[in-house]
């Protein structure tokens, strides 16, 4: 097993979680795309939403080979698309991330990024972190990696949604943002 189990559950289960809300609420994202010159068509959105759905829970499940590298290349996707933003300046009150939750796109979206596309590249080539195997390995049943999986899932979720809104407030804080 590698270091990078944890780090990878985290971003397996955001793309999980991400997708779902896309699914459910394709209309920010849909704007986002079309922000930075992209089809932004909300059954698009629907069902690349599901498609993350499926990607992250697979991830999650097996931590196979097959799952990590489509985890990595969801995470460049995404990086590309907030490189972009960031790059054009587009005014996007969300990049539609998390469905409907307020997620400007940030250099924090790029550092989540960077990090959840060498997890997942680390995991390609030394699989087996699926949640059942790692549990087995843990102690207390595995209880208490599953709790710090849901902490860092949280945390990245607020980093994302939060911080690059209150670093907006801080006036030294702009080469965050």
């Amino acid at each position: 097993m590698t270091v990078m189990a944890g780090p990878f559950a985290v971003a397996a289960a955001l793309l999980a979680i991400g997708g779902a809300m896309k699914a459910y609420r394709p209309d920010d994202t849909a704007n986002a795309l079309r922000g930075v010159g992209l089809p932004g068509w909300p059954g698009l959105v629907r069902v690349g939403g599901v498609v993350e759905v499926v990607i992250g829970v697979s991830a999650l499940v097996t931590g196979g080979t097959v799952s990590a590298a489509l985890v990595a290349l969801s995470y460049l996707g995404f990086l590309g698309f907030v490189l972009a933003a960031l790059r054009r300046d587009v005014p996007i009150a969300s990049c539609g991330c998390f469905g409907k939750v307020d997620t400007p796109p940030s250099r924090v979206h790029v550092g989540v990024n960077l990090v959840a596309v060498t997890s997942a590249i680390i995991v390609a080539f030394d699989p087996g972190v699926g949640i059942v195997d790692t549990v087995r390995g843990q102690p207390l049943a595995g209880i208490p990696y599953v709790l710090l999986i849901g902490v860092g899932v949280s945390l990245v979720f607020v980093a994302l949604s939060s911080l690059p809104r209150m670093l907006a407030l801080v006036p030294n804080a702009r080469g965050w943002r």
